[in-house]
């Protein structure tokens, strides 16, 4: 070996050992300031997640709940448009029977009609068909005799009371369905107020 590879140990020295500070425990007061600490510590956190834990039960419930709610709710609505287009119909019925009734009882009433329906035409128009119940021309006719122009025509598809008059400019359907359908959508449209 050669001196170069050799190292020398020295032993160290023997000085005083010098004691280091020691913490000193902590009192027991100290202690139950700590315990307190982390207890307090502890309920605040329990009682945040308890109460964020409770209020995404409380939102899960109640969404729920208003499922149910909808489920029950919707089958009402749907229930309510039936029953009230069912009444539309019974009433549109009635008012028919009632109107084409009274056509029978006074055929004045119808002759009007027809009247109203040429005026809203006018004069100016030169091919007009009027097209009537064959049993209502028969009883009308002595009322249209005077009317020039207008070609009059018995239609079986028409029931008693009811009219259809064809124009070059206009077509008038003067069926009982057809006018009973514009006075209850006339009804409907009104604004609240206007109803009385």
């Amino acid at each position: 070996m050669s001196e170069a590879a050799v190292l020398r140990w020295i032993a160290p020295g023997f000085e005083p050992v010098v004691a280091a500070d020691v913490p000193q425990p902590p009192s027991v007061e100290e202690l139950q300031a700590i315990t307190d600490a982390a207890y307090q510590d502890g309920f605040r956190r329990g009682q945040a997640d308890g109460y964020a834990t409770g209020q995404s039960e409380i939102r899960r419930q109640i969404a729920q709940i208003e499922g149910i709610l909808d489920s029950f709710t919707r089958p009402l609505a749907r229930l309510d448009g039936e029953v009230s287009d069912a009444l539309i119909d019974l009433a549109t019925r009635v008012a028919g029977t009632l109107v084409g009734h009274a056509y029978r009882l006074d055929p004045t009433l119808l002759a009007d009609l027809v009247r109203d329906a040429l005026d809203a035409v006018g004069s100016s128009s030169r091919d007009v068909e009027l097209r009537l119940h064959p049993d209502d021309l028969g009883v009308l006719m002595p009322h249209l005799m005077t009317l020039d122009g207008t070609r009059l025509t018995g239609d079986t598809t028409l029931a008693r009371g009811e009219l259809r008059l064809h124009s070059e400019s206009m077509r008038i359907d003067g069926t009982l369905d057809a006018r009973l359908k514009a006075c209850l959508n006339a009804m409907l449209d009104a604004p609240k107020g206007d109803a009385a």
